[in-house]
């Protein structure tokens, strides 16, 4: 386990990448190109989309034998390709003052007033286009009606896109944006008419200022929040974006003021898109053109140790691309990774991928979500809730309210995601909402928004989560690992079983300076836990979440690992049998497995093994019921290869309760299996 978990940070070869984003992101103060990449791409795309819009007019005969209103054509044409929108303009106008019905010089201008976001004189322009010769250039009405989209005239938007839709113009990509206008105006009037709930709440002037702050992460037990914030920095003009960290007591206390994240974070390279594990133990973000980098911006993990942080590494080469790999968020089982890239072979201009973390430490090839979540445009900023099978993200192409949505998709129980669901207005605007960050109990999360009664720029709120959006509860088990003679601190591993179907669902460790550990627990199932370290017995811990009812409290252990040496004893909370009888049920299997790999590990000890009853029934049926029970766990170690002289098995009866059996939780503590190391065999 050592070697999977550690390797998590394994690198790779290094190789530099260059991509048309490296000029977005080559200046010293990257301002949260993570969360703004998508408007500046799509600010982009809009140029493009404009210019193709003049070029296909230009491509025909013009509309005007005015040779002087062909000439300010021309030249205002000109000016707009130098992006002289002023002189542009003023060409244009003269151009069609010279010829009132100069239908090119019309849509030319209307796509500069588009440009310069001057969206009413553009509606206007467009309008006197189709009034001229709607069916000269049909192309005017998915102009026109984008624009009313934009200026949130719903209505009118339909109109204008089925007209254009009408014409049956053969241009996939113009069918397709209309295809989506269309739908996101339905939507928009839709939910206009029914908001969702939605009531954040400002997390006060500790985390927000008058300057820009973006969350990143809140630990699972909602005591520490991650964000971005503008911070001034001597020796650069303005202000630079800097990782900040807030802690508070419990959860009915305030948060305290922010605090630089320590170095080597917060470093004059460029990096982003800071997230934190759900156990805790690594923070994940992007690093852009580093040293070591094989695409324009590369995923790296640090590992935390304390309030400490260790060193950066790059996930590697299969993981990274030559592309931008970006917004990274581990699942709660720690081995599946999923990210945004504009790598190759996806569907659109940045698509979620996912990869998975090998048992040789090394990171699979990524795979694509496919197309039920990724569309022709930009997927970014996934989140993966406490419950690993609740997908948050944001999308500029599923239908919205414009801009970038928050959407969510939940996976079904045979791995694949169901159709994402747009979050709703207001939760979503016409704006950009960039990325969401939900709660393990799944009732609260957590976004940066730009409201009316904030304290500047973007802040960071809460706000309470409607039903039809929520993930599955999840609770969390967390509390410390000591030596058991010392108390000092240990560093230990954990994995944690779903009983009923046998397998290990998460790994992780404690801090190896404090001893702390932090694990999540989806409702819905059972759990075995173990606890191992090198030289002491394991620790097991049982927890039944099956017969869910309400949100569990979190469960606080603190665990002290006995060391191996004659008459230390390990409780076995994951051995099961039968009411009145000795057969091992199946749910043991994980736990006998574990008891196997321990013996196999220390080839030197031998054990007892005890079985031990409650005081249901006569004494001498409880000594023959736990002596039989010891025996079956017993046979099944030697079935599988342990030598019988290492092994000796004992049944007390109710000799030696832990608690009470005046009691139904008493009497299950009594009923249990020990291991003790005993002087081996001569």
């Amino acid at each position: 386990m050592d070697n999977t978990t550690i390797s998590f940070l394994n690198s790779g070869k290094k190789t530099i990448a260059s991509s048309a984003l490296v000029v977005l992101i080559n200046s010293k103060r990257m301002s949260f190109l993570y969360l703004k990449l998508a408007s500046i791409i799509r600010s982009l795309l809009v140029v493009i989309f404009l210019v193709s819009s003049i070029y296909v007019s230009l491509a025909q005969t013009l509309t005007t034998t005015s040779k002087k209103a062909i000439r300010l054509y021309h030249e205002g044409r000109n000016h707009f390709a130098l992006l002289e929108y002023e002189q542009a303009e003023l060409k244009l106008k003269k151009a069609i003052g010279t010829d009132k019905n100069f239908l090119e010089a019309y849509m030319l201008l209307g796509d500069i007033y588009r440009t310069q976001n001057k969206n009413m004189y553009a509606v206007e322009t467009y309008k006197t286009a189709i009034e001229i010769n709607p069916d000269k250039y049909p192309e005017v009405f998915y102009f026109y009606g984008i624009l009313c989209f934009e200026m949130q005239q719903y209505q009118l938007c339909i109109e204008q896109l089925e007209q254009f839709k009408n014409y049956n113009i053969i241009n996939e990509a113009r069918q397709r944006e209309a295809d989506y206008y269309l739908a996101s105006a339905r939507f928009a009037q839709r939910s206009l008419k029914n908001p969702v709930p939605f009531q954040p709440i400002n997390l006060g002037t500790n985390i927000n200022s008058a300057n820009d702050e973006f969350i990143n992460a809140v630990s699972t037990d909602e005591l520490k929040i991650y964000i971005t914030a503008e911070e001034a920095v001597q020796g650069l003009v303005g202000v630079s974006d800097r990782f900040f960290i807030s802690y508070r007591d419990d959860l009915n206390s305030a948060w305290q003021p922010i605090a630089l994240l320590p170095p080597p974070l917060n470093s004059e390279d460029t990096q982003g898109a800071l997230s934190l594990t759900h156990d805790g133990r690594y923070l994940l973000f992007a690093g852009c053109q580093w040293s070591d980098g094989y695409g324009s911006c590369d995923i790296y993990a640090v590992k935390t140790v304390g309030k400490n942080i260790g060193e950066p590494q790059n996930l590697g080469h299969t993981l990274n691309s030559t592309a931008w790999d970006s917004q990274p968020c581990l699942a709660p089982d720690g081995r599946t990774l999923y990210f945004s890239s504009t790598r190759k072979g996806g569907y659109g201009k940045s698509d979620i991928w996912r990869s998975y973390l090998q048992d040789n430490g090394e990171w699979s090839t990524p795979e694509n979500l496919g197309e039920t979540i990724n569309t022709y445009g930009s997927e970014m900023s996934p989140y993966i809730h406490a419950d690993g099978k609740t997908l948050y993200f944001s999308s500029d192409r599923h239908p919205g309210m414009g801009g970038m949505d928050l959407f969510v998709a939940k996976m079904d129980s045979a791995g694949n995601w169901e159709k994402p669901v747009n979050l709703g207005y207001p939760l979503n605007t016409s704006g950009d909402e960039i990325n969401i960050i939900v709660n393990a109990r799944g009732d609260k999360a957590y976004i940066s928004a730009r409201l009316p009664e904030g304290n500047g720029g973007f802040d960071i709120y809460e706000f309470e989560v409607y039903p039809e959006i929520r993930p599955k509860p999840s609770t969390y088990v967390k509390g410390i690992v000591v030596d058991a003679k010392t108390n000092n601190p240990l560093l230990s591993y954990f994995t944690l079983t779903e009983i009923n179907a046998g397998k290990d669902i998460i790994t992780s460790f404690s801090d190896e300076k404090t001893g702390e550990f932090l694990l999540c627990l989806p409702i819905n199932r059972d759990y075995a836990l173990n606890v191992s370290r090198e030289g002491y017995l394991f620790h097991s811990e049982h927890f039944s979440l099956t017969d869910y009812k309400e949100v569990f409290e979190p469960y606080l252990l603190n665990i002290a690992l006995n060391p191996i040496i004659p008459g230390e004893v390990t409780i076995m909370r994951n051995i099961f049998f039968d009411s009145g009888k000795a057969n091992l049920k199946d749910e043991s299997l994980a736990e006998l497995n574990k008891l196997y790999e321990f013996l196999i590990q220390n080839p030197s000890i031998a054990v007892e093994i005890s079985g031990h009853t409650d005081d249901v029934g006569s004494e001498d049926y409880n000594m023959t019921l736990s002596d039989q029970r010891a025996q079956a766990v017993t046979d099944f170690l030697v079935a599988k290869g342990i030598d019988s002289n290492r092994l000796q098995h004992k049944g007390y009866g109710f000799t030696k309760p832990l608690t009470t059996n005046q009691t139904q939780e008493g009497r299950a503590k009594n009923r249990r299996t020990e291991i003790k190391v005993i002087e081996m065999p001569k």
